[in-house]
């Protein structure tokens, strides 16, 4: 079961990370890939900011009594067929999570281009997504 609290941590955790991952905007796609450090620490908040808006979408389902996922996609599928979230932010939420599991298990082959686009161009379906469960 998941209540109001819950919600509200996981948007919060999600904010936090989202506000880290800023910090990343600076550098150059040359200079991420330059720097194990910079470069790692961008995957891993990327990883960390994907995984809270899945746990996130998990609580809301939990708390609105709706269907159990059977996977971690499903779950966007199911908060847009209870006209949670739209259509658009659907699709983009399952691509982020296909990326989440990218980076969580074929780190090996990440493509750096895809991960400078998604932190100078997608972040902000995160903050849609977020404007939302902050009304549920």
């Amino acid at each position: 079961m998941s209540s109001k609290i819950v919600i509200e941590n996981k948007i919060s955790d999600t904010r936090k990370y989202l506000k880290i991952l800023e910090r990343y905007k600076k550098y150059s796609k040359e200079e991420i890939l330059n720097d194990i450090d910079i470069k790692g620490a961008l995957e891993r908040y990327l990883y960390l900011t994907t995984q809270s808006v899945i746990d996130l979408a998990e609580a809301i389902i939990a708390y609105k009594k709706l269907r159990k996922p059977t996977t971690l996609s499903d779950t966007f599928y199911i908060l847009n067929e209870n006209n949670i979230i739209p259509l658009e932010l659907k699709e983009k939420m399952i691509k982020m999570t296909g990326f989440r599991n990218i980076i969580a298990h074929d780190y090996d082959k990440l493509n750096y281009d895809i991960i400078y686009n998604a932190l100078h161009d997608n972040l902000q379906d995160i903050q849609d997504f977020l404007k939302i469960a902050e009304d549920i």
